[in-house]
């Protein structure tokens, strides 16, 4: 089984993915070990000397000017993790939680939280064992970190909490005894190091990406399928248009639909109609794909750089030998590209259903009333359809920022929060949403290529084709139409439509 290393710096997206949904295990970078080491020393020096330090000798939040005596520090540390899992709602999924320990342990792998190397690696090895605990999801506001959530994390190490290990969900205490753990006891500084951080939204908002990422090259298959049987024309994905507008993502999308829509039969048979120009949804193709593309690289920077940062507070530096307050722990970054990642995938799915519009209208497409024979008898795919507008629409509401809310909080000492954990999770909606609605595009599309039997599609566009045909069958008459689409749905999230055309046409953009 693959093994990530997590060390100061160099996680990927793929590694997260790799441990979140492949079950990868992880391990500390030798580096880490030191750095780990020498500021647990720093912090043990201070606490015997009497140091005044915020969330180690102090209260915390608006608490801060209480001073904690050294017999109570343990107690402190605690009472944080007890004090503040509060939050509620319906637990995390186990992928998630497992992109947040891996997420959790890589920040406190950089070396400058102070906690000791006992407890980190405590956390490795309930990873590794495939312990994922009980998380509710809501009850974070993005800022001081994930506070609620990621104690609700903290608390297994404790033998408090619950926890799922493999399938059934015990407590805290029973699931490190399942794995031959005793519960720690944590000392100076070592709650706040746990809870302290933006690893939840992080980790929701890395796999939203990532999800995403496939999903902007589905869209450009499903556009190009539905631009062939539609009748449309391969111009607009001229290299020239887009050098002229050299947006990086609008050129990847054109190159991805000129290759899928190669060799195409159907195309070159009406190169000499009457049509001057196609309508928006496929000409314009690939500058609405490509500006959904360019953001979701943005978003992947985003991600990818907090997933390599030190988001506690205070944050000790061991070369230096010193300790600074300050705010890595706000996820503002985070928030506004999650915000952004849904308003982009959204608009992937909103040109989606009007290309499928397009596809069920017989007086926009040519075809049969909503691509089934015996029309009226049969009413085909004229409710996909409504889902599809439906679904369009949900996202509509989604993409209302988060981020642009702020509610104070810890008696108004932390007056201004991210919520960027909120923007994530409701990214996942929006990308699930989106799934649907390719996927409803998808079937739309085979359904239509169904009619052109004298002639072939493009070599791209004939491999989604059969694809989806292994799985699912031409629509003759009139079945439930929920299973095809979620049939359709798993084998985009499979890559198997993904690795059929690449295979055919090469790696898409």
């Amino acid at each position: 089984m693959k093994t990530i290393f997590l060390g100061t710096d160099g996680m990927t997206l793929e590694d997260l993915v790799a441990v979140a949904r492949d079950r990868a295990k992880v391990k500390l970078m030798p580096q880490s070990l030191k750095k780990i080491r020498d500021t647990r020393k720093l912090i043990e020096k201070w606490v015997a000397e009497g140091k005044t330090i915020y969330g180690i000798t102090t209260g915390f939040g608006a608490l801060s000017d209480v001073t904690i005596s050294k017999k109570d520090t343990r107690r402190l540390q605690e009472n944080i993790l007890m004090s503040h899992a509060a939050g509620v709602g319906a637990p995390l999924s186990e992928e998630t939680v497992r992109a947040v320990m891996a997420l959790r342990i890589k920040d406190l792998a950089r070396g400058h939280s102070g906690i000791r190397i006992e407890t980190v690696e405590h956390l490795v090895a309930l990873l590794n064992w495939g312990v994922y605990a009980v998380i509710p999801e809501k009850g974070s506001v993005g800022a001081s970190g994930d506070l609620a959530p990621l104690a609700h994390l903290a608390l297994i190490l404790l033998g408090l909490g619950e926890a799922f290990y493999k399938g059934q969900r015990m407590t805290g205490k029973q699931v490190l005894s399942k794995c031959g753990l005793k519960p720690i006891h944590l000392e100076a500084g070592e709650g706040l190091a746990l809870v302290n951080g933006t690893q939840v939204m992080t980790a929701i908002g890395g796999l939203a990406v990532y999800d995403a990422i496939r999903l902007s090259k589905l869209t450009d298959i499903a556009a190009a399928m539905s631009l062939e049987v539609l009748m449309g024309s391969r111009s607009e994905f001229n290299a020239k248009i887009h050098q002229a507008r050299p947006h990086p993502g609008q050129a990847a999308a054109a190159d991805n639909m000129e290759r899928v829509t190669r060799h195409s039969e159907i195309i070159t048979s009406h190169k000499d109609c009457s049509r001057i120009q196609d309508a928006y949804t496929l000409r314009c193709s690939p500058q609405v794909h490509g500006a959904s593309k360019d953001a979701i690289q943005y978003c992947r920077k985003v991600i990818e750089t907090e997933m390599n940062s030190s988001t506690n507070n205070p944050l000790i530096f061991s070369e230096s030998q010193d300790f600074l307050l300050g705010g890595n722990f706000h996820g503002q970054p985070v928030g506004l590209g999650m915000d952004f990642l849904c308003m982009a995938v959204a608009e992937l799915a909103n040109i989606s259903e009007r290309r499928i519009e397009r596809l069920v209208n017989p007086m926009l497409s040519g075809l049969p009333a909503f691509l089934v024979s015996d029309g009226g008898l049969n009413s085909g795919f004229m409710i996909a359809q409504y889902t599809a507008a439906a679904l369009v629409s949900e996202n509509k509401v989604l993409c209302h920022p988060a981020s642009v809310d702020s509610i104070p909080t810890s008696a108004n000492k932390e007056d201004h929060v991210s919520m960027g954990t909120i923007a994530a999770r409701k990214c996942c909606e929006v990308i699930s949403n989106a799934e649907d609605v390719i996927a409803i595009e998808l079937l739309c599309a085979a359904q239509a290529l169904d009619l052109f039997t004298n002639m072939k599609p493009g070599e791209g566009t004939l491999a989604a084709y059969a694809a989806i045909r292994k799985a699912v069958s031409h629509l003759d008459h009139d079945r439930i139409l929920s299973a095809d689409i979620a049939t359709v749905k798993e084998l985009m999230r499979s890559n198997k439509i993904l690795e059929a055309v690449e295979k055919k046409v090469g790696k898409l953009q």
